[in-house]
């Protein structure tokens, strides 16, 4: 009998890595993608800086993985990380894949995933090498995920939001609703967000030769580096981000009884129109 893995992720989290304080918006943010049906987090859980995450596992239904550490300076939860991904993959069960990390050693996992047919979902810290960022499909930084208090990184202060009871199930997961509104930080776009922009635009290009759907900008967006989308930038929306940019213009298709579609056009080209 054929599996159905629509929607179905696995969520695999270094816990030597990342700090236990981003679990709240990250939860929110992974159940925009699918259902986590298997949630692990690996480290050596004797070290005392991990103490922090023993607080909230059961509260998400996380399944903490021991693996010691052998020798100093030598992060052996990476191995075991990639090992059990490997086995996950060969199941068949799984559309995506959910890599919490900011360590580059995750680079060759995640194309193997891809390589597969599999999406690769990426979080990290922004100083997070580009060949782990380029591996994935879709890369989010951790100050972007409505975590309160978060705005860099810097150390995180705690949400203030109410503990969730106790409990082993996957109910106990803060839905998106549940979490208090945080304005995401918005940041200038940079040069290299400018040119993607205009790259995406460009090649997108259908109607009337100048303008192309935003919803193929964003799809081409993703393609040509998956950490240049409008969460990273403070922005909720496409359509705000490629607005902010200034470099483009945004017009509506009228579809009748449909939904009206929105269209961009680089002002460049508006400029050079003669009539």
């Amino acid at each position: 009998m054929a599996i159905n893995n629509s929607g179905n992720l696995a969520l695999l989290i270094d816990g030597d890595n990342v700090s236990s304080k981003i679990i709240v918006g990250l939860m929110a943010e992974i159940a925009n993608y699918g259902t986590a049906s298997v949630r692990r987090i690996y480290g050596d859980w004797t070290n005392p800086s991990l103490k922090s995450w023993k607080a909230c596992l059961l509260d998400h239904s996380i399944l903490p993985i021991q693996q010691f550490a052998y020798t100093t300076r030598k992060n052996s939860t990476d191995g075991a990380m990639i090992i059990d991904a490997m086995d996950l993959l060969y199941t068949g069960r799984f559309s995506s894949f959910c890599l919490v990390s900011s360590d580059s050693d995750f680079t060759r996992l995640a194309a193997r995933i891809r390589e597969q047919g599999i999406t690769v979902y990426g979080f990290g810290e922004r100083k997070t090498n580009s060949a782990f960022i380029a591996a994935c499909d879709k890369f989010v930084y951790f100050d972007v995920l409505k975590v309160p208090g978060y705005e860099s990184e810097e150390p995180l202060l705690a949400p203030q939001i109410p503990t969730p009871r106790a409990t082993a199930t996957p109910e106990a997961t803060p839905r998106p609703w549940e979490l208090p509104h945080v304005e995401l930080s918005k940041r200038p776009l940079d040069q290299a967000a400018l040119d993607g922009l205009a790259k995406a635009v460009r090649n997108s290009v259908g109607y009337d030769d100048k303008y192309a759907t935003l919803a193929d900008v964003g799809t081409y967006l993703s393609k040509i580096s998956p950490d240049l989308n409008a969460r990273n930038y403070g922005y909720e929306r496409l359509r705000e981000f490629v607005e902010a940019s200034g470099i483009v213009n945004l017009k509506w298709k009228d579809m009748g009884d449909k939904p009206s579609i929105p269209l961009v056009c680089l002002k460049e080209n508006l400029e050079n129109t003669s009539y």
